[in-house]
């Protein structure tokens, strides 16, 4: 595909299967689990390394008794039965990028032409056989007036876990209108969201289940990250980085899949403070992912400098989603409680 807001320089590299078997090996090297997520560019393109890969975790998981999970990310142009069939069998979480109804906005196809039709057919494939599956929208600024259409459909179509994040990088250009456009989005999908949550039927909508719980809950979006600690990126060469967006960064580069990690280096990293300085007396600082390394260096280029479109947006969800919470727990206090608690 051809997605207007990808950050990703397309590419020709293959990963070789001597560096996807050491990828594995460094999965398991510590710690009581071991987990492997595909990503891209597109992991289908390789199903079959896929595969080996996981059937390779398998046996290691009996040898070692260390826990496997797998997960992979995908477009879905090239999901198929037999493939949909082997991840329910096998474990492996899939989650597609899927826009919605603003899907033929910005995710064309290579050759230009519209994805909608294909990828629905095949989000509906995929949730025939696995019901739980996320699907995962981006907010481009030219389809954001979508926002509400697109998480209506892609709930009439079957999904009950919805994550929407906005687009942030070089190929995109956040405006006062398209901010104005996407906080009345947000409300009206509030609404619906509301609806849904009064009929006592589960869904989880990342960006409002998420600010919800943690705020309850006391737990900050920096507690989930721990850059260069928790994963870490491999790239088709066996290089490791702390994060996708840090590929190709020598100074973020944490060893590789052979010699194991820089142990000095992925250290020196977990020091760095990732709050921005002028977020430090924000009473939303706790609340907000300011301190969101990718997000940063996307916006800004600098680990600990959030754009004006980051703080925008997270001001208005966070607002959001308080006055939704308060409705909702004034009307349903126990269901709120056994959602949220």
């Amino acid at each position: 595909m051809n997605c207007s807001y990808c950050t990703r320089e397309k590419t020709p590299h293959d990963m070789s299967e001597e560096t996807l078997i050491n990828a594995c090996d460094l999965a398991f090297s510590k710690g009581k689990s071991a987990g492997l997520s595909f990503f891209g560019g597109e992991p289908m393109l390789k199903k079959l390394l896929i595969i080996k890969a996981i059937e390779y975790c398998k046996e290691k998981e009996m040898q070692t008794g260390k826990k496997f999970k797998c997960k992979m990310t995908t477009n879905g142009s090239l999901l198929d039965k037999d493939f949909i069939s082997y991840a329910k069998m096998s474990g492996l979480e899939i989650a597609i990028s899927y826009d919605g109804t603003a899907q033929d906005i910005c995710r064309k196809f290579a050759n230009g032409s519209n994805s909608n039709a294909v990828i629905e057919e095949k989000a509906k494939l995929l949730l025939s056989y696995m019901p739980d599956s996320y699907v995962m929208l981006t907010l481009a600024p030219n389809a954001c007036k979508e926002l509400y259409n697109s998480v209506k459909h892609l709930y009439d179509i079957g999904f009950r876990k919805i994550s929407a994040t906005p687009a942030y990088g070089k190929n995109v250009n956040w405006t006062d209108k398209e901010a104005y456009i996407l906080e009345s989005e947000l409300k009206k999908t509030a609404k619906f969201y509301s609806d849904v949550f009064k009929k006592d039927i589960r869904l989880f909508f990342a960006p409002f289940d998420s600010k919800i719980s943690s705020c309850i809950k006391g737990t900050s979006p920096k507690d989930h990250c721990q850059l260069g600690i928790r994963q870490m990126t491999v790239t088709t060469d066996g290089k490791l980085y702390p994060c996708t967006q840090f590929i190709g960064k020598d100074a973020f580069c944490l060893g590789d899949v052979v010699n194991g990690v820089d142990t000095e280096k992925q250290y020196a990293l977990s020091l760095i403070d990732t709050t921005p300085a002028e977020c430090k007396e924000c009473d939303l600082k706790d609340r907000c992912t300011n301190s969101c390394s990718c997000a940063n260096i996307m916006e800004t280029g600098e680990l600990n400098r959030i754009s004006p479109m980051q703080c925008t947006y997270e001001r208005t969800l966070i607002k959001t989603c308080d006055d939704m919470a308060e409705r909702l727990y004034s009307e349903y206090p126990e269901q709120f409680r056994k959602r949220f608690t």
